[in-house]
């Protein structure tokens, strides 16, 4: 094992190295508060997610129709599983108001084992 391994498992942390957490984080972000929290709400009523953390105040700058836009937005961090995420990725297509939703699934390299087994447990994933 190798020492950062090694640390990491005296910390509690899984992960790292050989080893897939399973854990998934989701960027998404909506145009308002009150759809991020519905959405939000949705995913965790229907276990797709374990939390979702909603950040207003962020400002995006990006193309669209030919068109430079820069508008004011909500993201969300959305903690799932990678066995959640097929259903969690089309619920958000279903339910979200953009024609192209931001969805992007960025893996957990480490983090504290109650936590991540919890985020698996609530999203029905296996926790081996």
């Amino acid at each position: 094992m190798k020492p950062l391994s090694k640390f990491c498992c005296r910390l509690g942390l899984i992960g790292y190295q050989g080893t897939v957490s399973k854990v998934l984080v989701v960027l998404c972000t909506f145009p308002d508060v009150e759809q991020a929290r519905q959405i939000g709400t949705a995913l965790i009523e229907k276990q797709l997610a374990a939390c979702v953390n909603v950040i207003p105040g962020i400002g995006s700058i990006y193309e669209w129709q030919g068109e430079i836009k820069q508008e004011g937005e909500v993201l969300a961090l959305i903690k799932t599983s990678e066995t959640a995420f097929p259903a969690l990725e089309n619920e958000i297509f279903r339910l979200h108001p953009y024609d192209v939703p931001e969805i992007i699934a960025l893996p957990v390299a480490v983090g504290s084992v109650p936590y991540l087994r919890w985020v698996l447990g609530q999203t029905g994933a296996p926790l081996d």
